[in-house]
């Protein structure tokens, strides 16, 4: 399984990661999940399928 952290999907998405961090609070993010030591992640999986549904016309990788 392929993973993001809050500071890489911050990174590929040019925002700082309170943005990211403001975007998961509200519900407006992608799917995340916490780990035992309370650190958010991401699966790249589910990072795409919420970008594209923004209608967001770039190329992720």
């Amino acid at each position: 399984m392929d993973v993001m952290t809050v500071r890489e999907l911050a990174s590929e998405l040019h925002v700082a990661r309170s943005t990211v961090y403001r975007w998961l609070e509200t519900g407006r993010g992608p799917k995340a999940f916490r780990l035992p030591n309370r650190e958010l992640r991401i699966k790249r999986a589910d990072f795409i399928e919420w970008f594209h549904k923004l209608g967001a016309g770039r190329e992720i990788r």
